[in-house]
């Protein structure tokens, strides 16, 4: 059994290391997702491909530290194209807007007040799926806590989540969506 990859069997259900994903995706994010799978499977990979075939011919690989580094960095391309691939194949581009804009659904634009904050601070974000967050952006996963907290809210509810620093209560001071021709 030597050199084998012996682990010990968890059921997916129960692991927590196995976290379940929406399969939501915005059209921009499928596209950005698409596009970086096009880079790497027809430009990357073969790039890598024949930096590995050129160490190679270089004669022992065992010291040969040009070919270690590009066949490590081909097998972490190869994984990324296979895990990107089936992704994909998974996700279900949301399209359209939905028929009541009055209320938080997924792709909304949401600006919030925070009433536990003295100041009454702001916050605006983008509730997206788990493929496309961005912390930068304000770019939340549908699955984040404040998502679940805000899906089929209207303007003016209040909103309380349970964060690291405790509870907080937010205030819905406005609701966007994206149109083709931008935000509305």
């Amino acid at each position: 059994m030597k050199g084998r990859n012996m682990t010990r069997w968890r059921d997916p259900a129960k692991d927590p290391r196995q976290e379940h994903k929406t399969d939501l995706i915005t059209p921009e994010g499928f596209q950005r997702m698409h596009s970086l799978y096009e880079h790497l499977r027809y430009e990357r990979r073969p790039l890598i491909s024949q930096k590995v075939a050129e160490a190679a011919a270089q004669g022992d690989r065992s010291e040969n530290a040009d070919y270690t580094y590009n066949k490590r960095e081909l097998n972490r391309t190869l994984s990324r194209i296979r895990y990107l691939g089936k992704r994909l194949d998974a996700l279900k581009v949301v399209d359209r807007l939905p028929a009541q804009r009055d209320r938080v659904f997924f792709s909304a634009w949401v600006t919030l007040e925070d009433l536990d904050s003295d100041a009454g601070e702001e916050l605006n974000i983008r509730i997206v799926g788990p493929d496309e967050t961005d912390n930068k952006r304000h770019w939340i996963s549908i699955d984040a806590p404040l998502s679940r907290a805000l899906l089929g809210k209207t303007l003016d509810d209040e909103v309380n989540v349970q964060t690291p620093e405790g509870p907080r209560t937010w205030l819905i001071t406005d609701i966007r969506y994206a149109t083709p021709e931008g935000t509305a």
